[in-house]
């Protein structure tokens, strides 16, 4: 449950957005501070860029996030009542997030709404997240600035904040490189590499959860949604990661729960073991054994020797977990990365099964380069879904191949032109 400004000014547990809370701001006169902002009327649609709305948002970005809320009136920084903020329908939200991403530099995604309607007037909850990638700078004509809040006031930081923060944020980027190398070694390690390649897929937010406890029924649930996500982003009856896990029986590990493989549990071999972990700060890993896979009844691949369609499900399973833990844990954007380890004495090769089950093999690989990418799960299905393709896409085209088979079915370039 998220606490929010409103939960912390009224000493509530954490809880929904929901009118009654803002109802009871209001009664209550909740005075505006560094993470909320009370706002009357909302800009029109065509002036958001040029409106105060971008300069809000990366003021509150550059603070540690908070949430702006129009419909409501203040005086001296304090709440008094409703008011009508105006038209806001879905389209005026789009408008919201774009002036987000393309009024303010570095960009900020992941703005949440929220509508509050009540008897009254509605309300808008406009709920700014807090970024790593500050300082947040809003041009205007040929001049720049980095504003922040300072209480319930926006100022414009000094040239020695604007330094912190660019230094803050460098130093989060390498101290995140360096999580994310950790967390992929430790996926890999204890792999059978030198006999079948395997494929290690790891995500860390870039903001990770603290303090969260999560418990075996949610685990199980995110495990379940993780498998529905998959199942939309590659249809297929092929063996795939989710079908080798215990999705519904995950066990405890050090601060995660491990969905881990069926047959390995019980003694039994597996040409298709697979493992998952979502662990409490919101990453999640998957090791899948990608080498060595039948073709038919009397054709085994080599452990060197990888079919393209289960690099596809992989990560499409990958990506799955990856969205549903996010929504889970409200975690924003991700570092990813995806390899395949491999230590055995031939070279790597991606193939495709043809007619007649005849293999075809894609160019030699001598060294598999892990793909690293940012991806934010939580957005619009059709924006996470490009940036799964082209995740799977540089997988694939290390080996040789032009274009992926399974995921999306058809290139995101087609998504955006509708």
């Amino acid at each position: 449950m998220p606490f929010t400004p409103l939960h912390r000014a009224l000493g509530r547990s954490p809880g929904p957005w929901t009118d009654e809370l803002l109802d009871a701001a209001i009664q209550a006169g909740a005075r505006e501070t560094d993470d909320l902002d009370w706002k009357g009327k909302l800009p029109p649609a065509k002036e958001l860029t040029q409106s105060d709305f971008p300069k809000d948002v990366a003021a509150m970005a550059n603070s540690g996030g908070g949430a702006i809320i129009f419909g409501v009136e203040e005086s001296d920084r304090a709440a008094t009542g409703r008011s009508d903020p105006g038209d806001h329908g879905e389209a005026y939200e789009r408008a919201l997030r774009s002036a987000a991403i393309t009024a303010i530099t570095p960009p900020i995604f992941g703005l949440k709404i929220h509508r509050l309607q009540g008897a009254g007037y509605p309300a808008l909850v406009v709920e700014v997240p807090a970024s790593v990638d500050g300082p947040h700078l809003i041009f205007k004509n040929h001049f720049f600035g980095a504003p922040v809040r300072n209480d319930a006031d926006t100022v414009w930081m000094q040239e020695r904040q604007i330094e912190e923060m660019y230094r803050a944020r460098f130093n989060e980027r390498r101290g995140s490189e360096e999580a994310l190398s950790q967390l992929y070694e430790e996926a890999a390690r204890g792999r059978d590499t030198n006999s079948r390649a395997w494929l290690i897929a790891v995500a860390r937010p870039r903001l990770p959860v603290v303090g969260r406890q999560l418990s075996r029924n949610e685990a199980i649930s995110i495990f379940h949604e993780a498998e529905q996500y998959a199942n939309e982003l590659s249809p297929s009856d092929e063996p795939r990661p989710f079908r080798a896990m215990d999705l519904h029986n995950p066990r405890p590990g050090l601060r995660r729960w491990i969905a881990s493989d069926i047959l390995i549990g019980r003694g039994e071999s597996s040409f298709d073991e697979a493992w998952g972990a979502i662990h409490r700060n919101g990453s999640t890993t998957i090791a899948a054994a990608v080498g060595g896979h039948p073709t038919g009844r009397d054709c085994i691949l080599a452990g060197s020797e990888i079919p393209a369609d289960v690099i596809e499900l992989c990560i499409a399973d990958f990506a799955g977990l990856l969205r549903a833990t996010a929504e889970a844990l409200g975690t924003m954007e991700c570092d990813v990365r995806v390899g395949i380890e491999w230590t055995g004495a031939d070279r790597l090769h991606i193939v495709t099964v043809g007619p007649f089950k005849r293999i075809h093999r894609g160019t030699p690989i001598g060294h598999f380069m892990p793909v690293e990418t940012t991806t934010s799960p939580a957005t619009s299905s059709d924006a996470y879904r490009r940036d799964v393709y082209y995740l799977a896409l540089d997988c694939l085209n290390q080996g040789g191949l032009a274009s992926l088979n399974i995921i999306p079915g058809r290139p995101p370039e087609a998504v955006e032109s509708h």
